[in-house]
């Protein structure tokens, strides 16, 4: 029963598009994909479970953000992912996406956002909108532009902002400025941390205000974070075949979630990117109940923490707490 009922707090779009969503967004506006095999397609999507590269896990995103680059693609794609969200036994979900990523065809944010939004709609699949500003140099009034439409779509949707991108080069502390800029707007945020840096990125991200750290899993080195994360209620949004492949943690067996839990901190498992990690928020829920010997209060414990944690309304998470429940 509880293996059937999943939240997915972290889930990127582009980072979900199967070889079948692939070839229908192609149709939509090209690039053209038939010269491929299915097969070539799905190494074109999916990044080796052993490399532990993170350049060639970026890499894998070419191709999704090539097929999303008209308000179509964008907003099939979407809906798309909702409806094999529902096929795959998901409860709810939370995307997210770069809008600033969406414009090598002259779409700016907002129309980009809208693409999105429609898709949302399309489906009764219950999910809601994460809009990611990028760490880089010179984009800075693009990420303003990003924060600035997740407040002005509150109330169709955007529940959060989060911060995405090469985290080893542009340290998070360095995105003061922007979270200074989101705490104005009174937008919730998640920050992707303690992934490919150590844990004084994830100090950074508490010290802004986050609700959440995505990855985090560097945390696990310093217990006096730790202590913090867990007094302050922050919650971890754990990707743990992503982490694998990136190079954030060694094997799926040397995962630090005993030492997390043990902890006191808050702990979701989520997919991240089901095509380039080929899984599912469901899967990664099994892989770490059945590796660490989850108990069913243990178990049960990601499962309710991943609503609690959830930008949702309240009716919202009533509704995911008795169906979990049940």
């Amino acid at each position: 029963m509880l293996y059937q009922n999943y939240v997915d707090l972290h889930l990127h779009i582009d980072g979900s598009v199967s070889p079948t969503m692939a070839r229908i967004l192609a149709q939509l506006g090209g690039p053209s994909l038939d010269e491929y095999t299915d097969a070539e397609l799905f190494d074109m999507l999916t990044a080796d479970t052993h490399a532990r590269d993170l350049n060639l896990y970026l890499s894998k995103f070419n191709l999704p953000l090539a097929l999303l680059q008209t308000p179509e693609q964008l907003e099939e794609c979407t809906y798309l992912l909702q409806e094999d969200l529902r096929a795959r036994g998901l409860l709810y979900a939370e995307l997210r996406f770069a809008p600033q990523h969406h414009g090598e065809r002259g779409m700016g944010q907002r129309e980009a956002v809208q693409a999105v939004l429609r898709g949302l709609e399309r489906s009764d699949f219950d999910a809601r909108l994460i809009l990611c500003a990028m760490r880089g140099r010179g984009n800075e009034a693009a990420n303003r532009e990003t924060f600035a439409l997740a407040a002005e779509y509150r109330d169709q949707s955007v529940v959060a902002v989060d911060l995405a991108g090469a985290e080893a080069l542009y340290p998070t502390a360095e995105f003061a400025d922007l979270f200074a800029y989101a705490r104005e707007l009174g937008l919730p945020f998640t920050i992707h941390a303690g992934e490919a840096a150590g844990p004084e990125s994830v100090r950074a991200a508490l010290d802004f205000g986050a609700t959440r750290i995505g990855h985090g899993v560097s945390a696990a080195q310093d217990p006096q974070l730790l202590a913090d994360i867990a007094e302050r209620g922050v919650t971890l949004e754990l990707c743990p075949t992503s982490e694998v492949q990136t190079g954030a943690v060694e094997t799926l067996r040397a995962f630090p979630l005993r030492s997390l839990m043990e902890s006191g901190v808050s702990l979701t498992v989520n997919a991240d990117n089901m095509s380039v990690s080929c899984t599912d928020a469901c899967r990664e829920f099994l892989l770490m109940t059945c590796i660490y010997n989850l108990n069913e209060y243990e178990a049960g414990s990601l499962l309710l923490n991943a609503v609690d944690a959830s930008f949702a309304d309240e009716a919202t998470k009533a509704r995911l707490r008795k169906r979990i429940l049940s």
